[in-house]
């Protein structure tokens, strides 16, 4: 049977063609949100060492995570995640995990809000730990 000449690809085709691209749009969104997740949570873990740095040699009381959030919202009113709740989260943060290759490795693969909970939930850096470590496990099993 000759070639077909048409405008149009053959339906089978198309339909292989249009699945796979369909394929690779969503594995680059995925891509991108986890890169993006990676990014905040290491600026986070970042802010909170040095709000705790300051706050241990500088004798800078709590309210500066008030006055800080103001500031910064005021500075950056298109962005979400500075209010004084999420600021004193990012404190918290930074002293359950004070190194940076735990962060890497474990807490910036997760999104912020299942670090926040575990924050919250779990006391013992062993146990936050093994839940981050799970959660990441789960998603690369496609449970995320």
């Amino acid at each position: 049977m000759p070639k077909q000449s048409s405008l149009f690809p053959a339906d089978e085709d198309y339909a292989a063609f249009f699945s796979s691209l369909k394929s690779r749009i969503r594995n680059a969104q995925i891509r991108a949100a986890l890169a993006v997740n990676q990014e905040l949570v290491m600026l986070y873990w970042q802010v909170g060492c040095e709000i705790l740095a300051r706050q241990q040699q500088q004798d800078w009381g709590t309210k500066v995570i008030a006055r800080l959030a103001k500031d910064l919202q005021r500075e950056f009113p298109e962005m979400k995640g500075f209010s004084k709740r999420n600021l004193a989260y990012m404190r918290a943060f930074a002293e359950a995990y004070p190194h940076e290759a735990i962060v890497q490795q474990v807490a910036a693969q997760i999104p912020w809000f299942h670090n926040c909970v575990l924050l919250d939930k779990v006391k013992t850096p062993e146990e936050r730990l093994w839940y981050a470590r799970k959660t990441v496990e789960q998603a690369g099993a496609g449970r995320f």
